[in-house]
C-alpha cells in the first residue's frame, strides 16, 4: 500500500497511517443532532469524513464507519416541546431530512446509524463501570458526574492546563467552554422540564449527557479501541475530549490511535451557525438553483483544515463559491463530451502513460492529509494533457480517458458520465446557459434555451444533482 498521512489532532503532528488489523479501518464520524435541519456548514464536515472514507477505500482499505445520530440532549428536548411533540416524532423529521440531504450530496451511506435513544442501557452500563472504578460520583443533585481531577490525561486533546481545571465544581449543560473546565454530567435526574424524556436507572428517572453517548455508542459499534474519530473542530472540547475520559477510565485501554477535525465554513467571514441565524440548509440552495453537485465541489475543495468562507449575495442567488464549482464541474462534464466526440481507437502507450501518471500523482497527492486542492490540480494537469493529445489525434482510446475521470471521480462524485457519453458539446453548453440563466431568475431565456433544445431533439430535466440532457 502506499505511504498515507495525517495530522493527528492528539499529537498537532503529521503521522504515518498504521491501522489497528491490516487492511480494515474502523471509523467513528460524528453525525447530527437532530433538533433542526442540518445547514451547510454541518455539511463541511460531513463531507470531510466522506472524503477520509473514500480515499481509504481508495487505498484498498476495507472501512467500517459509525456516524450516531444524537436524538436525545438538551437541544432535541428543548425544541420538541416547544413544538409540542414527543422526542421521536419531533427528530424523526430531521433524521430523514438528513438522509435526504446525504443523497443529495452523493455522500456514501455508513455502515452503521446508531441512534442514541437506542442505546440507553449500554450507556448506564457504562456509567456504573466509572462509579465502580471511582472515575464518576452520584452528587447531591442526583445526577452522576465524571470526576475530571480522576482522569490523569483529561485535557489531551484539547492541550488544557491541568492547573486550571476545577475538579468538584459541576456543570450539568451538555455544551461549555474551556474557561468552564469542570465535573461534567453522565446521567442528568428527572426534572419537568425533561416532559416525558426518562429512563429508569439505577440513580432514579433521568436520561443520559451527550458526551456518554458517544462513548456507549463508540464501544458497541466498534469495540474498545479503534482507529480513526472525527468530527468538527468545535467537537475538540468538551465532546471528544470528554468522550476521551469516560471511554479510556471505562474500558481500560486507549480510546483511538488517529483524532481529525475539519475548520469551520463560514459565511462572508462571518461564523455560520443556527443561533445566529446566517445559514443556509441544502434545500434553499437547491431552490435557488445550485446543484447538490456543485454544493458537494464547493464543500470537498478546500482542504478540511482550512476555514472554508462561503461567499454569497442576494440571498443565495450569486454565489462566487458556488460558479467557481458549477465553472469547474462544466469543465469536466465538456472534456468527457470531447472524449466521446472523438472517434474511438487504440490505447498508444504515450495516452496509456499520462493515464498511469495522472491517477499515481491524484492519488500520492490526496494521500497527505487529504490534500484535496493538490490533487485537484493533479486532475486538471490530466485535462489539459488530455485536451493536447484530442487536439493531436484524430482517434483517442475512450476507455483510458473515461477510466482515468472515473477514478478521480471515487473520491469527488460529481462527474455524470452518462450524460457525457451522448451528449455533443454544443448541447451540454446550452444546458449550462439555462441552469446559469434559472439561477439569475431569467425565466424567459431559460425557456427560450429549454424550446432551443427540444427543438434540436433534446429534453432538459432537473434534478437535485444538476440539469440532465436526454434525447427527446
Amino acid at each position: 500500500m502506499r505511504k498515507l498521512t495525517f495530522l493527528n489532532t492528539m499529537s498537532r503532528e503529521s503521522e504515518v497511517f498504521t491501522p489497528i488489523n491490516e487492511g480494515e479501518v474502523r471509523l467513528y464520524t460524528c453525525g447530527p443532532t437532530v433538533y433542526n435541519y442540518a445547514h451547510i456548514g454541518n455539511f463541511r464536515a460531513y463531507v470531510f469524513e466522506d472524503l477520509l472514507r473514500r480515499v481509504l477505500k481508495l487505498n484498498d482499505y476495507q472501512v467500517t464507519q459509525v456516524m450516531n445520530l444524537t436524538d436525545v440532549d438538551d437541544k432535541t428536548i428543548r425544541d420538541s416541546q416547544k413544538a409540542g411533540m414527543s422526542l421521536n416524532d419531533f427528530t424523526a423529521i430531521y433524521k430523514k431530512a438528513f438522509f435526504e440531504d446525504l443523497e443529495t450530496l452523493n455522500v456514501e451511506p455508513a455502515e452503521h446509524y446508531p441512534a442514541a435513544t437506542d442505546h440507553i442501557p449500554d450507556m448506564i452500563k457504562m456509567i456504573e463501570t466509572l462509579i465502580e472504578k471511582d472515575y464518576a460520583y452520584v452528587a447531591d443533585d442526583k445526577c452522576v458526574y465524571y470526576s475530571i481531577d480522576k482522569f490523569e490525561h483529561y485535557g489531551c486533546l484539547a492541550k488544557i492546563d491541568r492547573e486550571n481545571q476545577m475538579s468538584g465544581t459541576r456543570v450539568k449543560t451538555d455544551e461549555y467552554e474551556k474557561e468552564s473546565v469542570s465535573d461534567f454530567a453522565l446521567w442528568k435526574a428527572w426534572d419537568k422540564a425533561d416532559g416525558d424524556v426518562k429512563w429508569e436507572s439505577p440513580w432514579g428517572m433521568g436520561r443520559p449527557g451527550w458526551h456518554i453517548e458517544c462513548s456507549a455508542m463508540a464501544k458497541a459499534t466498534l469495540g474498545n479501541h479503534f482507529d480513526m474519530h472525527t468530527g468538527g473542530v468545535d467537537n475538540m472540547f468538551p465532546h471528544h475530549e470528554d468522550e476521551i475520559a469516560q471511554s479510556e477510565a471505562a474500558n481500560g485501554c486507549k480510546f483511538v490511535n488517529y483524532w481529525m477535525h475539519c475548520a469551520h465554513l463560514r459565511i462572508n467571514n462571518a461564523k455560520m451557525s443556527k443561533s445566529l441565524g446566517n445559514f443556509y440548509t441544502l434545500p434553499q440552495l437547491i431552490d435557488k438553483g445550485w446543484s447538490g453537485a456543485e454544493i458537494r465541489y464547493m464543500l470537498i475543495s478546500t482542504h478540511y483544515r482550512a476555514s472554508l468562507n462561503f461567499l454569497i449575495e442576494n440571498g443565495a442567488e450569486q454565489s462566487e463559491s458556488l460558479s467557481n464549482a458549477r465553472s469547474a464541474i462544466t469543465r469536466l462534464q465538456n472534456f468527457i463530451a470531447r472524449i466521446n466526440d472523438k472517434s474511438d481507437g487504440e490505447l498508444s502507450p504515450e495516452l496509456a502513460e499520462i493515464c498511469t501518471k495522472a491517477q499515481n500523482n491524484f492519488l500520492d497527492t490526496i494521500n497527505d492529509d487529504l490534500n484535496i486542492s493538490g490533487a485537484l490540480g493533479k486532475m486538471f494537469d490530466f485535462i489539459r494533457e488530455g485536451n493536447r493529445v484530442l487536439d493531436s489525434h484524430d482517434t483517442v482510446n475512450h476507455e483510458a480517458l473515461i477510466n482515468t475521470l472515473k477514478y478521480f471521480n471515487r473520491i469527488l462524485d460529481v462527474m455524470n458520465f452518462e450524460t457525457g457519453n451522448d451528449v455533443p458539446a454544443e448541447i451540454l453548453a446550452l444546458a449550462e446557459e439555462r441552469q446559469q440563466a434559472r439561477t439569475d431568475k431569467n425565466w424567459g431565456r431559460s425557456d427560450e434555451i429549454r424550446d432551443q433544445l427540444k427543438a434540436q431533439g433534446w429534453v432538459i430535466e432537473d434534478s437535485p444533482t444538476g440539469p440532465k440532457v436526454k434525447k427527446g
